[in-house]
């Protein structure tokens, strides 16, 4: 009998996946704890993964998926779970990835975040981004700042996302979360229209373009507490990343805004543990205190990281050395700091030694990894006849 998707989702989440990867003429893969795993079953057809999607999407989405050749939504899958689905077209036909998220936002206790992602959640206004490679949980850190904002403070969070991921009902705060396509038309109209809804804190879901990200700073300027995300893998070369966004001309001016405004920087990377069974968040922390201040206003920043080593007291921190820690106190393999580090020079003993990953795959045999079982045994959420999967893929850092 044919898989079902509901089937690979099951699976997915039995397994503790982060995310379900199906194609055309391809086995599924599911990424474990980073790394992708094939499951037990054929190769999926071109009909059959068009069965799948017809199954999840609305007429108004078979027409987008049409014109733009792919499509973002969240699906909730009843007594699974919810996800955030892309649709893609490919070579040989369609795609679906498919990342599991949360119902329930995390708490920064949970999270066992630095102090500095309270600290951040507290200012009146400002700018606060959360970095790193696609991947390292930045939405779910975000989530978590918001949960802490809407449980403690009396305020109005409103969320512009693509597409909305962890739901957030309104506790202390009122919570509005808007979503791209099905809520608004794009980021820079979006963020116009915050600024007369009368928000205290905003999330951008990510800084795409100059526009979006002079906008969040505009907002930060004028009272509100603002908060997004980039896809850069440290603090420092975060502020370069946003001035050198613009042009020339206009990166004096974004210098001095910008170093009035910005607040806090966390670029953060999920690391797998020396005992590869689960990932630790190291966080690369950059707090904008009056010296770093002065530093990107006289475009000076290439000093920021002279700047962060001596800042611990203020919560400032460098991934490198934190990594290093970890590696003195065998909580990562070396090889693993290697790979995932700012600056390897401080890891060169490790560099070149190979990372072990799991069960080679070797051809001939039949080895596979079966995935955790629920508790008390099956459960009618369980997929008798899918085993596990083996490993083939490391995800590059």
């Amino acid at each position: 009998m044919a898989v079902t998707l509901i089937q690979l989702l099951q699976l997915m989440v039995q397994s503790k996946g982060s995310d379900l990867h199906i194609a055309t003429s391809s086995v599924p893969m599911i990424r474990v704890r980073g790394e992708m795993v094939k499951v037990d079953v054929p190769p999926l057809q071109s009909a059959e993964i068009e069965a799948m999607v017809g199954q999840i999407i609305t007429s108004q989405q078979k027409m987008d998926l049409a014109t733009s050749k792919s499509l973002d939504f969240a699906f909730k899958a009843s007594g699974v779970g919810i996800f955030r689905v892309n649709v893609f077209t490919q070579r040989h036909g369609l795609s679906i990835v498919m990342r599991v998220l949360s119902e329930n936002p995390p708490t920064l206790s949970e999270l066992n975040a630095p102090p500095i992602c309270e600290t951040a959640c507290q200012y009146a206004n400002g700018l606060v981004l959360v970095c790193g490679p696609t991947g390292s949980g930045k939405s779910t850190t975000l989530a978590a700042m918001l949960n802490y904002i809407n449980m403690t403070t009396k305020g109005h969070i409103l969320t512009l996302e693509d597409p909305i991921e962890f739901q957030h009902e309104s506790k202390m705060c009122m919570v509005n979360q808007r979503s791209l396509g099905s809520h608004f038309t794009d980021f820079p109209s979006a963020l116009k229209a915050a600024l007369r809804e009368d928000p205290d804190v905003i999330l951008v879901g990510e800084m795409r373009d100059p526009e979006t990200m002079a906008l969040a700073i505009k907002a930060a300027e004028t009272g509100h507490l603002v908060f997004s995300t980039l896809h850069t893998n440290s603090a420092s070369k975060t502020v370069d990343r946003i001035i050198n966004s613009f042009p020339a001309e206009e990166q004096a001016q974004i210098r001095t805004v910008l170093a009035e405004n910005l607040k806090v920087v966390i670029a953060q990377k999920l690391i797998p543990s020396a005992d590869r069974k689960r990932r630790i968040c190291f966080h690369d922390i950059l707090v904008n205190n009056s010296a770093v201040a002065n530093l990107i206003r006289e475009n000076k920043t290439f000093q920021i990281l002279t700047a962060m080593q001596t800042g611990r007291k203020e919560g400032m921190q460098i991934l490198d050395q934190v990594l290093l820690e970890a590696v003195q106190s065998n909580l990562v393999a070396g090889e693993d700091a290697f790979e995932f580090a700012n600056d390897k020079a401080l890891f060169t003993r490790w560099g070149g030694k190979s990372v072990a990953i799991g069960k080679p795959m070797v051809s001939g045999t039949s080895s596979q990894v079966q995935p955790p079982a629920p508790a008390g045994g099956t459960s009618p959420g369980s997929v008798p006849g899918i085993p596990g999967a083996r490993p083939v893929v490391k995800k590059a850092a």
